[in-house]
């Protein structure tokens, strides 16, 4: 039976759980694809539909299980038996504090662990509502979901640079690193997905396909070697042709051929300017040889004409749509504008009024695509207080050969896609675990914890995380990427495969961890694989951290003292 007298309650709910949900799209999910996107393995169109497909499944197949984890293991909901509309209220307060401390987060660039800011709106509710002693504190309630947090960002870490230590010293390090990378990649195709296979089978099928341990094993090697098979028949041929052959002829429609690209006759010449499409991924990035030889021609200059130096740095970092249109002094044509502090051109609309539909129009595509358009790799180049020496701290990263890179790249995109998947699993729970808390409550005014998680509110949350993705998700992938460290397919592979694998052993275990956590660390620790601890940015890593630390305690804090405000409001009774 529901309670209508609480529509409010519910109407709210649904209000803050949208705009957690909108948070956790646009502070979160950068998570999955900034070492994607700053490594130049995808555009950002590219990454925006794969996370749009990926997170959205992941929560409606897995997001269940660890929704249920946030709804009923920090406080026991049996102690609200009596009055059921109280855990409802300290459930919207959870959800208030959380959204209100993610906006300002994510306004200030600030990628912080929406599990933490969840969590403390949980456990100050419950403080206020039935007293600290109440809380589970123990290790089957919050204190499992601590050592989660602490033990996440060191396995995360472990996992990656083991790949990447792999990867290195068995490939890129190597006389003839793109031969060598044949014979990993079917492995690492067949590793990762096994790893997706994994979790869909272990918790997204488990409610409707029941299979015993060895069936669930056969399964996941199966598709395992299966997808090894598929990539050594048809895709490495088409990468031999292209890589080793030269075959610029070659389409990638053409992949279907499989062995059969290899009786292929020889290309012809290659005309004069051709591209590839083999992209150098360290464009941008000197290495530590040309950054002194250039700091050291500027020290020269400016010893000899500080004058005309000073001019031309203002210069410089004067950046236009298009250098053709500039001249020396720095004013440019009426047609062309200057960019603004993203990098990116400001789009001037077609002639004509706003109602016009052409102008509407422009209008409302530059409204969705808003976030799509914007340079994120550029714009990470940015120097600010966080940023430090940044071209120093990536000149002390090795260049490894574009080719090998190149065949990485493939991978970044099914480890990103897997990464996308898990966090849609483990942190959709963020935002629906306590709002499905509500709507069971407002539904049927009971308390049960053994109700399963609506399918709609799961739909509800991930519709929102996508939003959320698109309209403001390279806010926070501007501070993540290479503001920690320098990125390449290589290691972004490593990054994002570590990550994955750590928080598919947390659902497996129905543990909110943070996906923040597991890629920072998984990032810190590809980064100390380049031999010094001088190729991170630490002021970044400890930005990071300290978002971490003052997370938990300050929605707490809010939601907490909410629900103390509310449940301990005075009345009057009415004179008349």
């Amino acid at each position: 039976m529901a309670v209508h007298q609480f529509d409010y309650i519910f109407a709210l709910g649904v209000i803050f759980a949208f705009l957690d949900a909108w948070n956790i799209g646009a502070n979160d999910v950068a998570n999955s694809f900034a070492t994607s996107v700053s490594s130049r393995s995808l555009t950002m169109m590219q990454a925006m539909g794969i996370a749009t497909v990926m997170e959205f499944t992941g929560a409606m197949a897995v997001g269940a299980e660890v929704a249920d984890t946030i709804r009923t293991k920090v406080v026991d909901p049996d102690l609200f038996a009596e009055a059921p509309t109280v855990l409802m209220l300290g459930m919207l307060c959870a959800i208030v504090g959380s959204s209100i401390y993610l906006t300002i987060a994510t306004r200030l660039g600030l990628p912080v662990s929406t599990t933490h800011s969840i969590m403390g709106g949980v456990i100050g509710s419950s403080i206020a509502s039935v007293g600290a002693a109440q809380v589970n504190w123990g290790w089957d309630g919050v204190s499992q979901v601590f050592a989660a947090w602490a033990i996440a960002p060191a396995l995360a870490g472990s996992f990656a640079s083991i790949i990447f230590l792999v990867t290195k010293y068995a490939v890129m390090k190597r006389q003839n690193p793109v031969r060598n990378a044949f014979y990993t990649v079917p492995f690492y195709f067949a590793l990762t997905s096994g790893l997706l296979t994994m979790l869909i089978v272990w918790k997204g099928a488990s409610s409707k396909i029941k299979l015993s341990g060895g069936e669930i094993a056969g399964t996941i090697l199966g598709v395992a070697f299966g997808v090894a098979a598929l990539v050594c028949i048809f895709f490495l041929p088409y990468l031999y042709r292209k890589l080793i052959c030269d075959d610029w002829e070659l389409k990638w429609w053409q992949i279907p051929q499989g062995p059969l690209l290899l009786r292929r006759p020889a290309p012809s010449p290659q005309p004069e300017g051709y591209n590839d499409g083999i992209q150098n991924y360290y464009r941008g990035h000197k290495t530590l040889a040309e950054l002194q030889a250039e700091r050291e021609a500027k020290a020269a200059a400016a010893a000899t004409n500080p004058t005309d130096v000073e001019k031309n740095a203002h210069y410089t970092a004067k950046s236009t749509a298009s250098s053709d249109n500039i001249t020396p002094d720095g004013t440019t044509h009426k047609h062309v504008a200057l960019v603004d502090e993203d990098l990116e051109p400001r789009r001037i609309p077609p002639p004509g009024p706003w109602y016009s539909p052409n102008v509407a129009f422009w209008h409302a595509k530059r409204a969705f695509l808003h976030g799509v358009e914007k340079d994120v790799v550029s714009s990470q180049k940015t120097k600010s207080v966080l940023s430090g020496d940044l071209e120093r701290t990536h000149a002390l990263a090795e260049h490894y050969d574009n080719k090998a890179e190149y065949m990485y790249s493939f991978l970044q995109v099914l480890t990103a896609a897997t990464s996308s998947f898990a966090h849609g699993a483990n942190d959709i729970s963020n935002a629906v675990g306590p709002f499905a808390t509500i709507y069971l409550i407002w539904n049927t005014n009971n308390v049960s914890s053994k109700v399963p998680v609506p399918h709609w509110i799961l739909a509800f949350g991930g519709g929102a995380l996508v939003i959320g993705l698109w309209t403001y998700g390279y806010n926070i992938m501007r501070n993540l990427g290479n503001r920690i460290t320098l990125h390449s397919p290589s290691r972004g592979f490593s990054m994002e495969l570590g990550s994955a694998i750590t928080v598919i052993m947390a659902t497996r275990l129905k543990l909110p961890v943070s996906t923040t956590q597991c890629i920072t660390g998984a990032t810190v620790g590809v980064g100390l694989c380049n031999g010094t601890w001088r190729t991170i940015n630490w002021r970044m890593v400890g930005w990071i951290y300290g978002g971490w630390i003052i997370t938990l305690p300050v929605t707490g804090i809010i939601a907490g003292c909410l629900m103390g405000i509310i449940i301990n409001a005075p009345t009057w009774d009415s004179p008349l």
